[in-house]
C-alpha cells in the first residue's frame, strides 16, 4: 500500500479540519457541534499508511515520558508559548519538559490534587480515600491532572477537542497518559451511565449554563451517586465581580439536579450528587427539570443526541471498596444476561493468557504503556495487565452488548466505538492493539466497512516498531503484527 504524502503525518479522519470545513453550514456552531466527529465518506478518506513525521524517534519510555518527550514527535510550540507561565509545558534542548503544572494549578497537579482532597474529605484524607476510583477530566490540556493522579491509583479518562490548545491530546498520548478527542457539544459522551466518581473542569470554557443547561445533564448522567463534581473555573467564585450571573445559573441547575454544594474556595467549587430520589421526584413536580424516560442499560452511549432531562433511579447496587474492584462481577452485567460464571471464565483464561502474549512479543513489559483493547468484552484483558506499568483503553463496539458499564464498575476506563469509524486519536499513540474476534463481528457488515479498512486504522494507531495481537476465529488466526 503506498505511503501518504507527508504533510498528513497527524491525520485523524474523523476531525479533519478540511472536511468539517465543508460541513459548517449545515453545523449548530452556537453549540460547538464543529468539534465533535464528523467521519467523511468512505471516497473521500485516505487509503494510504499515515507516515511519522521528520526525525521522528521511537518515544521515551514510561515514567520519564511523563516529564519528557520529544520534540520532533510533537513538533508544537505554541503551546509552550502562550502557556509556558502557567507550567504546561517548555522547550529544553531536544525535548519538551511538563513540569507537572496547568492553568488553575500553575503550581503543580500534586499541591492541587491534595487541595481538592482536603476541600472535599475536610483535611482529614485524600481524594483516594474519599472513594475516588476513576475520573473525567473536561479539556483536560495535557493531562497532568491525569499524570499526578496515578500515585493515588485513580485513572482518568482525559479528553478535550482537536487542537483546543493545539494538539494537547497528541501531547498527553506521547506523554503516556490516558486520554482521546471528545467535546461536549449536542451529543452523549462515549461512556456508560453512572461510570465516574468524580467529573473534573479546570478552566475548561464549558457553557454549562447555556442551553437549558442541557451539558450540566449530560454530566449527571455520568456521575455515580455519591461522586463529586469539581468546578475550577472563575464563575466558581460567588465574590468575583465578572461571573455573577453564569453562577447563579450553574447553581440553579444543580440544585434542581439535587446536587449539594459542599465546599468553595479559591476560585474551586465541589458539588456532590447525593442519592436522593425524593428531591429529585420533587423537582420535577415542581417543573424545575425533566424526567427521562427509562434508559435501556443493554445499548451504548454512540452517537446518541444529548437528552434534556435527568433519570430518577428505580433500582441500585453497591460497588466493593476500590482495592476489590478489579474482580467484581456487577449487576450491570447480569442486567444485560452475562452470569458469574462467564464472567469468572473470562478473567482466569486473561490471566492465564497474557504470559503466553509477552513470550510471542518478545518485547519487555517497559517497552509498552498506551494499550488499546478493540473488543474488551468484560475487561479481562486489561485486568490481567494491572500489575504491568501500562493503561489500557477499553473500547467495547457499539453494536454489541453494553459490558462497558461492566469494565467501569471494575475500576477501569474505555469508550464505545463503530470500528466502521476511525478512532478519535492522532496517529502513533498507542505501543499495543489487541483484537481479540474483533474481525469476525465486522467481517459481513457491507462495503463500507471492510476488514482492509479497520487494519488501516490499526496501522494509523500504531507508533512505529510496536506489536498488534489478532486472535480470531480459524479464517482469521492468532497473531503477532509488527507495524
Amino acid at each position: 500500500m503506498d505511503v501518504c504524502p507527508l504533510l498528513f503525518n497527524e491525520y485523524i479522519p474523523c476531525h479533519d479540519a478540511s472536511y468539517v470545513a465543508t460541513l459548517i453550514p449545515n453545523l449548530d456552531l452556537s453549540r460547538k457541534e464543529e468539534l465533535e466527529r464528523h467521519c467523511p465518506p468512505l471516497e473521500k478518506r485516505l487509503f494510504c499508511l499515515v507516515p511519522p513525521p521528520k526525525d521522528y524517534k521511537i518515544p521515551i519510555q514510561w515514567p520519564r515520558s511523563r516529564d519528557y518527550v520529544w520534540r520532533s514527535n510533537v513538533n508544537h510550540t505554541h503551546l509552550a508559548e502562550v502557556k509556558g507561565g502557567q507550567n504546561w509545558v517548555h522547550e529544553k534542548d531536544q525535548l519538551w519538559w511538563f513540569p507537572g503544572g496547568g492553568t488553575h494549578f500553575k503550581h503543580g497537579a500534586s499541591e492541587y490534587i491534595q487541595r481538592l482532597g482536603n476541600m472535599i474529605t475536610n483535611g482529614t484524607g485524600d481524594l483516594r480515600s474519599a472513594g475516588i476510583v476513576q475520573v473525567l477530566d473536561i479539556g483536560c490540556g495535557v493531562a497532568s491532572f491525569s499524570a499526578y493522579l496515578l500515585p493515588l491509583n485513580i485513572r482518568t479518562m482525559s479528553f478535550a477537542p482537536k487542537d483546543g490548545h493545539e494538539n494537547q491530546i497528541q501531547f498527553a498520548l506521547e506523554r503516556g497518559i490516558g486520554a482521546m478527542i471528545s467535546a461536549l457539544s449536542t451529543k452523549q459522551l462515549p461512556y456508560p451511565t453512572g461510570s465516574f466518581e468524580m467529573i473534573h473542569c479546570s478552566r475548561c470554557r464549558v457553557d454549562f449554563h447555556e442551553n437549558d443547561g442541557i451539558l450540566m445533564k449530560e454530566l449527571n448522567r455520568l456521575l455515580r451517586y455519591g461522586g463529586y463534581f469539581v468546578y475550577s473555573a472563575p464563575p466558581a467564585y460567588r465574590k468575583d465581580k465578572d461571573f455573577p450571573v453564569v453562577w447563579d445559573k450553574v447553581v440553579n441547575l444543580t440544585t434542581a439536579m439535587c446536587w449539594r454544594l459542599i465546599a468553595r474556595q479559591v476560585q474551586t467549587a465541589i458539588w456532590i450528587k447525593e442519592d436522593n430520589q425524593s428531591c429529585l421526584l420533587h423537582n420535577a413536580e415542581q417543573k424545575l427539570l425533566n424526567v427521562c424516560d427509562t434508559n435501556d442499560v443493554s445499548k451504548s452511549s454512540w452517537n446518541i443526541p444529548l437528552k434534556n432531562c435527568v433519570d430518577i433511579k428505580t433500582d441500585s447496587y453497591k460497588l466493593p471498596p476500590s482495592n476489590e474492584r478489579l474482580s467484581v462481577f456487577s449487576e450491570s452485567l447480569n442486567k444485560i444476561g452475562i452470569n458469574q460464571d462467564e464472567f469468572t471464565s473470562d478473567t482466569l483464561f486473561w490471566k492465564d493468557q497474557i504470559r503466553h502474549y509477552w513470550r510471542l512479543m518478545n518485547v519487555k513489559e517497559t517497552e509498552v504503556r498506551n494499550v488499546m483493547d478493540m473488543n474488551a468484552l468484560y475487561g479481562g484483558f486489561a485486568a490481567a495487565l494491572d500489575n504491568v506499568p501500562v493503561w489500557v483503553m477499553n473500547v467495547v463496539p457499539s453494536s454489541m452488548k453494553n459490558t462497558l458499564s461492566g469494565i467501569y464498575d471494575r475500576g477501569l476506563i474505555g469508550t464505545f466505538q463503530d470500528w466502521c469509524e476511525p478512532f478519535s486519536s492522532y496517529p502513533r499513540t498507542y505501543d499495543l492493539l489487541h483484537a481479540n474476534y474483533l474481525f469476525s463481528h465486522y467481517k459481513n457488515q457491507g462495503e463500507g466497512c471492510l476488514l482492509e479498512d479497520i487494519m488501516l486504522e490499526m496501522d494509523r494507531l500504531t507508533r512505529p516498531l510496536v506489536m498488534s495481537v489478532l486472535k480470531d476465529y480459524p479464517t482469521v488466526p492468532t497473531m503477532v503484527m509488527c507495524i
